[in-house]
Parts: structure tokens; C-alpha cells; sequence
């Protein structure tokens, strides 16, 4: 395998860090026994790649050991686990988070003992010791809140603090910190202050009983508290072996990454090693581009720079740990694509809606082709006028046939506009496109089968000519098809065609969700006869529908700018995160390349379950990279209004997305091409 095929299917060379929770089998009271299960569990951890190896609170001694912990045995057999799990650690890559009881001036204090190489690198103390129900920690910790002091072992000090921020040495986005159980419970979390002075992954050594409900909680504020404070967040609590006298623990591992779920170990099980890979320089990319986080930061005053640093060495294994989702735009969950599609429909009627009692409009124009953008136009058109109770005979739909038109397209185009009751015309565009051609000289008019791009768009900007001069006519305005996938690749002619119009329901909808929005809409919205035109254009080829058909082939569009499933994913990734071009294809490698595994959407059609090769990623990321940044910008630049639908997701420039409309795409495509291999 070449050099660059090497680097560029490990995980690490793309900015993940891999996190391992572990649940040990705990031994109450028998630090010695625990060292051995902490040294086969993270050796195994660190055989798989781990970064970080995160074990539960006080696993070295067990947490339910209540006055033991003021044991002069107890606190010496922990202290002297610390020292055996340092030694052990010099030959493991990963860092190794334990916990354990131990005597730090004339206290004893719940502590995380974070160790890598040989090294303890710093120990952060609990600060928020639960005191009601089934918990007594003030009776025998004391609060690391304040404490500053240095733990002396071997022929070593650590630093122990409970602000300590860890650091990777050659990798800026490799930071953590800890924090202990209930300090995830406390109304003002020692993570907020963590992760305002960087740690892009907060871990959490947990000891907290189970009881019904208690797994669902801890998902609850794992999730939030990954989401709010733009980090990942690691989660390992307590086992089998804790459970005793009148409480039992389940062993619960999770790992969040910014409010979504990266992996989830088994419960009630013991020796186990649950593993996630945390993009890291995706959150460093995402509080980049947030301000708020900055004024957060700015308004706490966090210690600058406080905390020790580490020597990190990628591994370079080839396994991932993480689900990539083929569609980011497009939940896999059937509730929440349930949920997403019954907000955007709404969005966009809404807008609509507005637009049209502001303007004190009472008709409108659209053109009908039978294909997806049109359609969804157009029954998000109707459902505006319903609302308002103004009557669907003032949408005035047209059915423009070029010479392309199919017969399939323009019945379902007439069978639509009559189910839904607007008003339903034919212009054919035809005589007048001839008579173009002819008077510009193009070479079609003497015969020639040039099928160039003005002949496309003779067609596409007389379609657009006719409706705004049909809007005079009918004193209203034209309803814009285009969605975002065409914005982002310049698939639209330049003020005329479904680049121009009066107000665009479509600009804020990719073309991999469209689908998912008239379906959803076609069960929802509609009458069953409806419903069936719907699910029939559903079934057809995408096509602009401008050369003539010749040999039964139809003009396909993504032929020319490629899978729009392929581009909707660049597309989220490079404008939502700013990712670089060869971690977009090392994602959708992941996300495409075997089609029997991993979730699609609900009702996604089984004979358009594709899978891609790298070299068709590489290929058309080129394509996409080359289009959108060079040749598209300056339509993106002069849109008509519409409304945003996906955060983080509009190509407005008023909005989410501001470019240059003169720059050039040389310095992604280089990236890609000097990372991202032909083939496998």
C-alpha cells in the first residue's frame, strides 16, 4: 500500500482522538486485585488503539466502601495501585484516567489520577461530594475546590488542581480534562470552566448507583452538556462487583460528541472496552466559527494555559470507531425524520405565507416539470393558500415542454396540477426557442444536433421569461424551484432559469432531503390520489430535461455534477465545519463504501441503496470542489429570498455562507489530490 494510502485511511491522521470507557470488574476493598484488572484492560485498550483509557471513580479501591476509606490499610494498598498502574503505563501509547482514594496533605480527596508513560501528568480532585440519599462523601472526602498542591511519587511530582487542561504536544485540538460524577450534576459544572480554557473532551470517572430512570438521566446531561459547551464527553461509571449492601451499579460507558451519541457500552456487564473516535478538530473547527463560545470564555476568565502537556504519537491502525451517516441532511431515525421533515414543510409555508400577506399578494406563477424541485414548489405553494384561504385556483402552473420533455415528466406535471386543483396551462416553448436559436446564430437552427450549454439555456432562460412576463399578467409574483445542492454546484443558469425569481420556497433544501419531504408530504398533507402522482415523480430519474432523448437515454443530471447523495455530503461538511477536502473523503469512504451496512433513511428505495468506490469519492469531491468554489459563487451572490431550513445550512449572502464570487478552488483540490489516494 503506497505512503499516502497509509496515512490516509488511519483515523488519527484526519484529527480523531479514540476513546476507550472501561468497566473493570471491581474487588471492594482489594486495591491489588483491581491493578490487575486495570492492566489487562488497558493493555487491551491501548492493543485497540485508545488515546485515552477512562476508567470509573475510584476503581482502584471500589466506591462503596463508606468508613473504609479512613483505613490507614485501605488509603496505603490504593496508593500503592497508583504506583503499580504508573509502572505498568510506560508500555502502553494511550493515557491512562484511573481513580482513587488518596491522602494529600492532611486530607483524604476523591481523586482522578491521570498517567501516561510512566508519568502521572496531574491529579484532579472531586469538587462536588454528594451528602443526601444513599451518599456520604463529605463524611470521609474532603472538596478539591481551591486545592493546589503537588503529589510526590517515585522520583516524581504531579500537579494536582482541579483546572488542569491537558495538551498534546504537536496536535492543538488533543485536549482534556476531568471532572468526577456528581460534578456533572452541579448547577455550575467544574466542564463549563474546562472547556472554556480549552479541553475539547471532558471525561467523567462516575460511581453513581443505578436505579430505574438513572441510565436515561445521565444520557440526558451527557448529551446537553456535549451540545452546550461544544465538546465530546466521556462517561464511564462504576460495575459489577460495586454493587453491595443496599445499592447496586450498572456499569453505564457513553461518549457524546457535541449532543450526539458516538458510542454506548453494555450494561450490567463487567471487562468490557467501549470505543469511540472524537473528532477533535471538528469541535475546534466549531468553536472557531462560534462567537458566543469566545465571549463565554472571554466573560469567565479561565487560567490561561494551566495544565500539563503530553508527548502524543498517532496510531496507525485502520479500524474507526464511529457511524457516518450517508445523509447527513437526512435522519436515518424514523421519528425525527418524521420530526425534520414536519419542520421544514412548515418553514417553508411559513415563509411563503409571510411573503405573500406582506406583499398582499393573491396569485402566483410557477412552473410544473414533473421533477422533484418543481413538485415540492408547488405543494408547498398549495399549502400556503390554504392557510391563508385563498383559493389554489390562483397558483397558475405551467408546463413549459422543451425538447427534452419525456412524456412521463409532463403527464405527471398535468395529473398534479389537476389533483391539486390550481390552474393548469401548456406553454410550449419550443417555437419560441427555434426562433432564438436561429436569430443567435446557433447551429441548431441549420440542423445540427449541438447540444452545447446555450442551447440548455435558451430553453431555461425562456422558461423564466415567460413566468415573470405571466406574474404581469396575473398580478402576483413567480415561485422559485431551485434547491440548495444546484446553488452549491452553480446548477442554474445565471438570472434567468430556476436561478431567478420573486421568492424561492427551495433555496434552503437539498436535494437529498426534497425526497424525503414530498414522501413525508404525500402521507401527510394529501389525498391518497395525490399521493400517488407524488410517489411517481419520486420514481423518476433527475434530468433537467433539455436535449432530446436519443436512443431511449434520457439527459441525466448528476452525469454532469454527480450523486447528489455524494455532493449533499460535501456539501454539510465543508460548509458546516470547514473540514479539509481529504478528511470529506476519508468520512464518505466510511459512509459509502459498502451498501449493506450502517442505517438509511426510512422507505429509502432498496434499488437506490448505492455504494462508491474511493476513487469515485475522489473523483466527484474534485468535481464539487471545482464548482463550488470557482464557478458558482457569483450566482450564490445575487439569489432572491428564501427560507433558511438546516442550521448551519443555507448558501444565502445574507445569511449563513459569504465568499468572494472571484476565488478559485487550487488550494482544496490540491489538499485532495496530495492526500486522498486513486484507490484503495
Amino acid at each position: 500500500m503506497p505512503k499516502t494510502a497509509e496515512i490516509f485511511f488511519s483515523p488519527a491522521t484526519h484529527g480523531f482522538v479514540r476513546i476507550a470507557c472501561v468497566t473493570p470488574k471491581v474487588h471492594i476493598a482489594d486495591p491489588a486485585t483491581n491493578l490487575s484488572e486495570h492492566i489487562d484492560l488497558a493493555g487491551r485498550a491501548d492493543d485497540a488503539g485508545a488515546d485515552l483509557i477512562l476508567f470509573p471513580e475510584l476503581s482502584l479501591s471500589a466506591y462503596a466502601l463508606d468508613d473504609l476509606f479512613l483505613q490507614q490499610a485501605l488509603l496505603e494498598a490504593a496508593r500503592q495501585a497508583v504506583d503499580g498502574l504508573v509502572a505498568a503505563s510506560a508500555a502502553w501509547r494511550g493515557i491512562v484516567v484511573a481513580g482513587a482514594p488518596l491522602k494529600i496533605g492532611d486530607a483524604v480527596y476523591n481523586c482522578a489520577v491521570v498517567i501516561h508513560k510512566g508519568v502521572i501528568l496531574g491529579i484532579v480532585p472531586k469538587i462536588f461530594l454528594p451528602n443526601y440519599r444513599e451518599y456520604y462523601e463529605k463524611r470521609w472526602f474532603a472538596s478539591g475546590a481551591g486545592l493546589a498542591a503537588d503529589f510526590a511519587y517515585g522520583a516524581g511530582a504531579a500537579p494536582v488542581a482541579t483546572d488542569l487542561v491537558f495538551r498534546a504536544q504537536g496536535f492543538d485540538a488533543f485536549t482534556f480534562a476531568v471532572e468526577i460524577c456528581e460534578d456533572l450534576w452541579a448547577p455550575d459544572t467544574p466542564g463549563t470552566r474546562l472547556a472554556l480554557n480549552g479541553a475539547h473532551l471532558i471525561l467523567n470517572l462516575s460511581a453513581s448507583p443505578v436505579v430505574v430512570g438513572k441510565s436515561r438521566a445521565r444520557k440526558r446531561l451527557c448529551a446537553a452538556t456535549s451540545e452546550r459547551l461544544m465538546c465530546a464527553y466521556a462517561y464511564s461509571a462504576a460495575g459489577p462487583g460495586e454493587s453491595t449492601t443496599d445499592l447496586s451499579w450498572d456499569g453505564q460507558s457513553l461518549i457524546y460528541e457535541m449532543g450526539e451519541l458516538v458510542a454506548e457500552g453494555e450494561r450490567f456487564s463487567s471487562g468490557t472496552v467501549t470505543i469511540g473516535d472524537i473528532d477533535v478538530e471538528r469541535i475546534a473547527q466549531d468553536r472557531l466559527r462560534t462567537a458566543t463560545f469566545n465571549d463565554a470564555r472571554l466573560r469567565a476568565l479561565p487560567s490561561e494555559g494551566k495544565g500539563p502537556s503530553f508527548a502524543w504519537a498517532p496510531h496507525n491502525l485502520t479500524d474507526f470507531y464511529r457511524a457516518v451517516p450517508r445523509f447527513p441532511y437526512v435522519p436515518s431515525d424514523r421519528e425525527r425524520l418524521d420530526e425534520d421533515c414536519y419542520e421544514a414543510f412548515n418553514i417553508q409555508v411559513h415563509g411563503l405565507m409571510q411573503r405573500l400577506e406582506t406583499t398582499g399578494t393573491k396569485a402566483v406563477v410557477i412552473g410544473i416539470s414533473g421533477g422533484l424541485d418543481s413538485t415540492h414548489a408547488v405543494i408547498v405553494t398549495c399549502k400556503a393558500f390554504d392557510r391563508l384561504g385563498l383559493p389554489r385556483a390562483n397558483i397558475h402552473g405551467y408546463t413549459m415542454p422543451g425538447f427534452g420533455t419525456t412524456v412521463g415528466s409532463r403527464n405527471d406535471a398535468l395529473k398534479l396540477m389537476r389533483a391539486l386543483g390550481i390552474s393548469a396551462e401548456t406553454l410550449d416553448i419550443r417555437p419560441a426557442a427555434k426562433r432564438m436559436l436561429m436569430d443567435i446564430g446557433h447551429p441548431y437552427a441549420e440542423g445540427k444536433k449541438v447540444y452545447d450549454v446555450n442551447f440548455e439555456n435558451v430553453q431555461a432562460g425562456l422558461r423564466t421569461d415567460f413566468l415573470f412576463r405571466l406574474a404581469g399578467e396575473k398580478k402576483g409574483f413567480v415561485i422559485g424551484t431551485g434547491d440548495l445542492s444546484e446553488l452549491a454546484l452553480g446548477w442554474c443558469t445565471y438570472g434567468v432559469g430556476d436561478h431567478m425569481s420573486h421568492y424561492n420556497v427551495n433555496c434552503g433544501a437539498p436535494k437529498t432531503l426534497i425526497q424525503h419531504l414530498i414522501r413525508w408530504a404525500a402521507a401527510r398533507e394529501f389525498d391518497a390520489r395525490t399521493g400517488r402522482i407524488l410517489h411517481s415523480v419520486l420514481e423518476r430519474e433527475i434530468s433537467p430535461e433539455l436535449v432530446p432523448v436519443e436512443d431511449g437515454k434520457t439527459q441525466r443530471t448528476e452525469d454532469k455534477v454527480g450523486p447528489y447523495e455524494l455532493q449533499d455530503f460535501s456539501l454539510y461538511y465543508i460548509t458546516r465545519y470547514g473540514l479539509k477536502p481529504s478528511k470529506v473523503a476519508f468520512l464518505a469512504w466510511h459512509a459509502w463504501k459498502d451498501a449493506a451496512a450502517g442505517g438509511w433513511p426510512p422507505d429509502f428505495p432498496e434499488d437506490k441503496r448505492r455504494a462508491y468506490a474511493l476513487g469515485d469519492i475522489r473523483h466527484w469531491l474534485e468535481v464539487f470542489l471545482w464548482r463550488f468554489f470557482t464557478i458558482s459563487q457569483f450566482k450564490r451572490s445575487a439569489i432572491p429570498n428564501g427560507p433558511k431550513l438546516i442550521s448551519g445550512g443555507a448558501l444565502s449572502p445574507r445569511g449563513d455562507w459569504r465568499m468572494p464570487s472571484d476565488a478559485n478552488a487550487k488550494l482544496w483540490l490540491q489538499e485532495l489530490r496530495d492526500n486522498v489516494p486513486e484507490t484503495v
